[in-house]
């Protein structure tokens, strides 16, 4: 209403249209609740043992996590066929993808109902099965993987964002995360230490938390901030940080360039991507690109990340990969087998 855009009388006919509540009673007629609260299971638990209790039948219980098993959410009710993920992209009210998650026992009308309530959100739906973190925080933790190994082994964040920016994405990764929250990806860090003690992690965006720097909404994060500025302002001390922190773990910092910046980024979500579509969790390529171009910032001229990797021709994609594989942290790179196969054949993703 203040931008002009609602009339005084529309804005009041839509805010009469919302009723809040404190009572889980109170929604039990509604045709579909979706749970967002905190993602930690134990909490997801607690909502959908009530929920299960007091909605109609047939009601959709959605779940918006982001990374957790909607398997084991269902399992909370006793009926599982009516449980779907509906992970909505932050902000909610900008962002248009909509990543429904197809759980083991989610029934088809409940999938086909969540498909058309994203279109009247005016929403682009892709439908994911069910793994840790769908299809684009799946895809988005290599990334970030790689932005924190490139610190490691030289670059500075703005040097990885101003890359990254320049190849088209609306944000580098480090002033991604500032605005997400990096405690957000540090919780999930924590759960990974745990459940799979194999994957590597560059530890400074533990270091980063552990100094309270959370991003924008504690005013310091990978950059620093100035009140009611949202400009991303070079930290001396998180720089002063991970050159101590290279040195601590005895690697020698050199200068990289963009190239090697932008395709480590791409490339190690583009490998990830290719198992994503092996094991069906991803229906086919150019829904993977939907998610990217509707959900992540990537830039729309270079038609989402599978694309792109077909614009460069898969052999040299599968080239790049072989490369990093045997540079620091070449455990990252092991290549998925569809890539490798298809680079054999010629053949592309969106071919």
């Amino acid at each position: 209403m203040k931008k002009g855009k609602l009339t005084q009388e529309k804005f009041d006919q839509r805010l009469a249209l919302i009723s809040g509540t404190l009572s889980y009673e109170e929604i039990g007629q509604a045709d579909i609740v979706v749970e967002a609260v905190f993602e930690d299971m134990g909490v997801k638990e607690t909502v959908f043992r009530k929920l299960d209790e007091v909605m109609k039948p047939g009601a959709i219980l959605a779940s918006n996590t982001s990374t957790l098993d909607l398997n084991q959410i269902a399992n909370f009710t006793k009926r599982p066929e009516d449980v779907v993920g509906t992970h909505f992209f932050s902000p909610a009210n900008v962002m248009k993808l909509l990543e429904i998650v197809r759980g083991a026992k989610t029934g088809k009308d409940v999938l086909a109902t969540t498909l058309a309530l994203s279109k009247k959100l005016k929403k682009t739906g892709v439908v994911s099965g069910v793994c840790d973190g769908f299809i684009g925080n799946r895809m988005i933790e290599q990334y970030s993987r790689q932005a924190g190994f490139l610190l490691e082994e030289g670059c500075l964040p703005e040097q990885v964002d101003q890359a990254a920016e320049k190849f088209g994405f609306a944000m580098g990764p480090f002033r991604m995360g500032d605005l997400a929250g990096n405690d957000i990806g540090w919780y999930i860090r924590k759960r990974r230490y745990v459940e799979s003690p194999e994957i590597s992690y560059s530890k400074t965006a533990d270091l980063l938390c552990e100094l309270g720097r959370y991003g924008q909404k504690t005013g310091a994060g990978w950059y620093d901030y100035k009140a009611g500025d949202r400009k991303a302002y070079p930290s001396e001390l998180v720089n002063a940080m991970i050159v101590q922190h290279s040195a601590e773990l005895g690697v020698a910092r050199r200068k990289v360039g963009d190239q090697e910046i932008v395709e480590r980024l791409v490339f190690s979500m583009v490998n990830e991507a290719a198992l994503i579509l092996e094991e069906g969790i991803a229906m086919r390529a150019s829904d993977i690109d939907m998610v990217y171009l509707t959900g992540y910032g990537f830039p729309l001229f270079r038609g989402g990340p599978m694309f792109y990797a077909d614009t460069v021709g898969l052999p040299n994609v599968l080239a790049a990969i072989e490369k990093y594989a045997k540079g620091h942290h070449g455990e990252a790179w092991r290549p998925a087998p569809l890539l490798v196969k298809l680079a054999a054949e010629g053949k592309s993703f969106n071919g």
